[in-house]
C-alpha cells in the first residue's frame, strides 16, 4: 500500500468519469479497510476467550447498523429498502447453545435484539418491547407464529444523498416498495415532492432486485396479498402518517 492511496484530495486534471473512478477506489478502499479490521478484531476476541477457558461461559454477538452499498445499483451510503442496505449482519457464538456455522433465514429484526440480549442475560423482557426474543431460532427451533413478514419505513425525504421517503414490506420471498413522494411535515424532510412509485421484486427469481415486475398480470394476486400484508403492518406499528 503507498502513501498515493491515502491521499484525500483527487489528483489535478481528472475528468469527470475518472473523477468518479477515483472517488469510487477511496471509497471501497476505506470501507474495506474497515471491514478487515473488525474480521481481524473479532478473532482476537475470539482467541483470547478460548485461551482463557471463558468460551463456553461467554456470548459473542457482531451486528451493526443497516448494511452499504458499493455501488450496487449505483448507490453508496444506505437508506434505501434494497436488500443490501436492508439486511443487517449478526453473528454469535455460544458453543452451549448453537452449533457452529448454522445459517437461519428466518425473519428477525432489530427491535427483536433487546429481548434476545435480555433472555441470555436471564434478565425480564418489559411487555413495552415491540420485538420478540429469537433465542430458540439461535438454537434451531422457531417459534410458533413467527413473523413471515417485515415493515420498513424511511421517513426523512430527499434529506440524504436524495433517497425519497418510502415504505415497503418484505416476506421471504417478494418486496413491495412504495415511493410515496412526499415530506409529509416530517421533521428533516425537504419540502419537495416527487413522483410517486411502486417497486416489486420476486427475490427468488430476481436476487439482485435488477426487474421491477409492478403492473405484470401474472404477480396481481401476489401484489393484492402483499398490499394487504402492508396496510396491517402499517396498522400494527401505528404508522398512520
Amino acid at each position: 500500500m503507498t502513501i498515493r492511496d491515502y491521499k484525500r484530495e483527487p489528483p489535478k486534471g481528472l475528468d469527470e468519469r475518472d473523477l468518479v473512478r477515483w472517488a469510487y477506489q477511496r471509497y471501497i478502499k476505506d470501507y474495506l479497510r474497515c471491514v478487515a479490521s473488525i474480521d481481524d478484531n473479532v478473532g482476537r476476541l475470539l482467541n483470547t476467550l478460548d485461551e482463557q477457558g471463558l468460551t463456553d461461559d461467554t456470548v459473542v454477538i457482531y451486528t451493526s447498523d443497516q448494511g452499504m452499498f458499493l455501488g450496487e445499483h449505483s448507490y453508496f451510503d444506505k437508506r434505501f429498502m434494497f436488500e443490501e442496505s436492508l439486511q443487517m449482519p449478526f453473528t454469535v457464538r455460544f458453543p452451549p447453545e448453537i452449533r457452529p456455522r448454522t445459517v437461519n433465514d428466518d425473519i428477525i429484526l432489530n427491535i427483536d435484539f433487546a429481548p434476545t440480549f435480555l433472555d441470555f442475560a436471564g434478565a425480564k423482557i418489559p411487555n413495552h418491547m415491540q420485538g420478540r426474543s429469537f433465542r430458540s431460532i439461535l438454537q434451531g427451533k422457531t417459534p410458533e407464529k413467527w413473523r413471515t413478514s417485515m415493515y420498513y419505513r424511511y421517513w426523512m425525504h430527499l434529506t440524504d444523498h436524495w433517497v425519497p421517503a418510502h415504505y415497503g414490506v418484505r416476506t421471504k420471498r417478494f418486496k413491495l416498495i412504495y415511493y410515496y413522494g412526499q415530506p409529509l411535515g416530517m421533521r428533516g424532510s425537504i419540502p419537495q415532492q416527487t413522483e410517486p412509485e411502486w417497486e416489486l421484486f420476486d427475490l427468488e427469481k430476481d436476487p439482485y432486485e435488477m426487474e421491477n415486475v409492478y403492473g405484470d398480470p401474472s404477480c396481481d394476486e401476489i401484489l393484492n396479498n402483499l398490499k394487504s400484508e402492508l396496510k396491517q403492518l402499517r396498522k400494527e406499528t401505528r404508522d398512520s402518517r
